[in-house]
Formats: structure tokens, sequence, C-alpha cells
């Protein structure tokens, strides 16, 4: 049985919807960012006491389909940016349609009615958080960072950034409240 479920944006949140599954005796085939596959098929009353635990600790069952749609688009954002992997002439239109196998005018279309925000700014904020992340950790030069989030230059990034935040990384960094926001928040 495949269940769908809102929320799980990194691997933390991976281990904590297992740990409902393992707690509940439900036993899990395969699992990943946004879908739990179990061996076994679930009854409504099962369904529902897995979905109390869930929410619980922050996530639910999604089952209108145009939700699910919207967090397949989130998780295959994530994952993108998470791998730091993204190019200077990357296209987000082409990446989406390509891994949905759906015109981007439709998925475009359907995020922004239900997210109220575009995919190109949930794109970018995804980012932004990012870039919050490794300068906080200090992983990387703004210029390595700004390679690997796909950025033109470092002035662009800054640029953003400032946009987005109020202001410069460099400022951020030496600001006493950095703060983040949760992923499944942005």
């Amino acid at each position: 049985m495949k269940i769908f479920i809102k929320n799980m944006v990194c691997n933390r949140c991976i281990t904590a919807v297992e740990k409902v599954f393992n707690d509940l005796k439900m036993e899990i085939s395969h699992i990943e960012l946004g879908e739990v596959e179990t061996k076994n098929n679930f009854d409504e009353k099962e369904i529902l006491k897995l979905d109390n635990r869930l929410q619980e600790t922050g996530f639910q069952i999604l089952e209108d389909s145009s939700k699910k749609q919207i967090e397949i688009i989130k998780k295959y954002i994530i994952l993108k940016i998470n791998d730091l992997d993204v190019s200077e002439d990357f296209v987000l239109s082409k990446f989406l349609s390509e891994k949905m196998n759906k015109e981007y005018s439709a998925i475009s279309k359907l995020f922004s009615q239900n997210e109220n925000v575009t995919l190109e700014q949930y794109f970018i904020l995804q980012k932004i958080e990012k870039v919050k992340e490794l300068i906080i950790y200090n992983e990387f030069t703004l210029t390595e960072i700004s390679q690997k989030l796909g950025y033109k230059s470092v002035q662009h990034l800054s640029n953003q950034f400032k946009k987005m935040i109020g202001f410069s990384p460099t400022q951020f960094l030496k600001s006493k409240d950095k703060k983040r926001i949760a992923l499944d928040k942005v």
C-alpha cells in the first residue's frame, strides 16, 4: 500500500515517520521523502490511527491527488537543492517537467493555486534557506555556495539573499539572530 505523507522534507523526517510506523507495527517495504510503501494494506480505522500519530509529530497523510502532486514537486526541489548540484544553466521548468512527466504550465498552475507562491519563488526560498545553513555551518565560501546552488556570481547570490532576507549573507552571519525557516514551512 502506498501512503503519501505531507511535510517529509529531510532524512530526519524519514526516521520520524519510520518510527511512527514501527510503533504501530506497520511494516514498511520502502520509504522516501513524501511517501511510504507498506507490506500490507490497512483498513480505514488503522489509517485514521496512523494519521493521528503522524499529526502528533508534524506530518499528515495526503489523500487529495493535487496535494500529493504538490508534495512530490516539493520533494524534487528539496532534493535538487540538497544535492548542491544546481548548475548555472539549470532550468526549473525543464527539470520539473521531466521529473513529473507533465507540461510545466500545468505543474506551475497547480502549485501556485494551492501554495499561494509561484514555483520559482518557492525554489528561491529553498535555495536561500540552504545558503543560510551553509554559511552558518561555515562549510563553504560564498563563492563555492554560489557555484553549488546555480548562481551566476557571488553578487547574484548576495543580491537575492538581501532581497529575500533584508540583509546580505555577511550581515546575516554577523547577526545574533540567525533564524532559519523549517523546510516544511517555506
